[in-house]
């Protein structure tokens, strides 16, 4: 079983709690969050079996218990630190989103080659790459995020790379190259909304 799969549904189940839980449910069966994930209320079964939550006597699952142990499990129990590279469009809407806090998720800095961005006030301090190694080292940051143009983000990440960080989270239109024991995730919005397009066009 793919351990990217296995947290990627983790995550999943983890939205769709927090969902059920702002709309006043404190316990929930698999067979509900099956229908909020599309994922089968025995593979829900499996995986909550796999981080240590067990159902009541009467079935069913408490959602503080499974939100717990969801949260135990990513180490969510104190503040992930992240770094930012790159203050364009995509960089500076990330660095104003307001959910990362609610994750306990921070990005501390960013970073920008444009002088006249490091100048500018943002939520976030912004700083020159010739910094990266320092607040990387300073606040011992083991993720970043890459959200420069496509020509210069191999290079922003072999630098991300010398100075120690382990998971990027990529935004640039490039399949980054890595070692092996670097994590690399890709978001490519256009690749996104072509696949969706397709199923789209699929349904008809």
């Amino acid at each position: 079983m793919s351990s990217t799969e296995f947290t990627k549904r983790l995550l999943t189940y983890r939205l769709s709690l927090l969902h059920l839980q702002e709309i006043g449910l404190n316990d929930v069966y698999s067979h509900l969050i099956a229908g909020e994930t599309g994922f089968s209320a025995a593979l829900i079964r499996k995986d909550f079996s796999r981080i240590n939550v067990k159902g009541k006597r009467r079935g069913g699952y408490e959602i503080d218990v499974i939100l717990q142990a969801i949260n135990n499990y990513f180490g969510d129990d104190k503040v992930s630190k992240v770094i930012l590279v790159g203050m364009g469009n995509i960089g500076s809407a990330i660095a104003r989103y307001k959910d990362f806090q609610n994750q306990k998720l921070r990005i501390v800095a960013a970073f920008d080659i444009d002088p006249a961005k490091q100048r500018k006030k943002f939520s976030i301090p912004v700083y020159s790459m010739g910094k990266c190694q320092e607040i990387i080292y300073c606040y011992e940051i083991e993720a970043g995020i890459i959200a420069v143009p496509a020509f210069s983000a191999q290079t922003v990440c072999d630098r991300l790379v010398y100075c120690g960080i382990k998971g990027i989270l990529n935004f640039a239109p490039v399949n980054l190259k890595v070692p092996e024991e670097v994590y690399v995730s890709n978001v490519s919005l256009s690749n996104e909304l072509r696949h969706v397009i397709y199923h789209a066009k699929q349904n008809k």
